[in-house]
């Protein structure tokens, strides 16, 4: 579902579940990949640095995850649900572009074994998440 804002259309995958600081969830089993939303990047602009998470880390729901330095500013990544860092996407490493040019692929950011599965139904739908964004 295309949001209109500066540079086009902004994409809000239905598939996904949303924060309303602008993070991603992908639920795959007990694991939750997260990362940035289209708008999120869109409002950065060129994102230049990434500080990931260290693996093994127990973060709780909306606690930081990182940081994403942009040539606009930098902004903090928090976490949309509770749970343990088993991976961090080491690729942005030396492409943090990714998160500009693929948000919801290859610009994903960590990943969670969350605390409660359950959680992440209460995190925004599509449909809320681009009200959130239009408002």
């Amino acid at each position: 579902m295309p949001i209109a804002l500066g540079s086009g259309p902004v994409q809000v995958p239905d598939d996904l579940r949303y924060s309303a600081e602008h993070e991603w969830a992908r639920l795959q089993g007990e694991t939750v990949r997260v990362g940035i939303t289209d708008f999120a990047q869109d409002a950065l602009g060129d994102v230049v640095f990434v500080q990931l998470p260290e693996t093994g880390t127990h973060v709780d729901q909306g606690g930081l995850l990182g940081e994403v330095e942009s040539t606009k500013s930098v902004s903090e990544i928090y976490a949309p649900v509770a749970g343990e860092v088993t991976a961090v996407n080491g690729a942005l490493a030396d492409a943090p572009e990714l998160l500009n040019s693929d948000p919801y692929g290859e610009g994903w950011i960590c990943e969670l074994r969350v605390d409660d599965a359950g959680s992440v139904g209460g995190l925004l739908d599509a449909a809320g998440y681009s009200q959130l964004t239009t408002e």
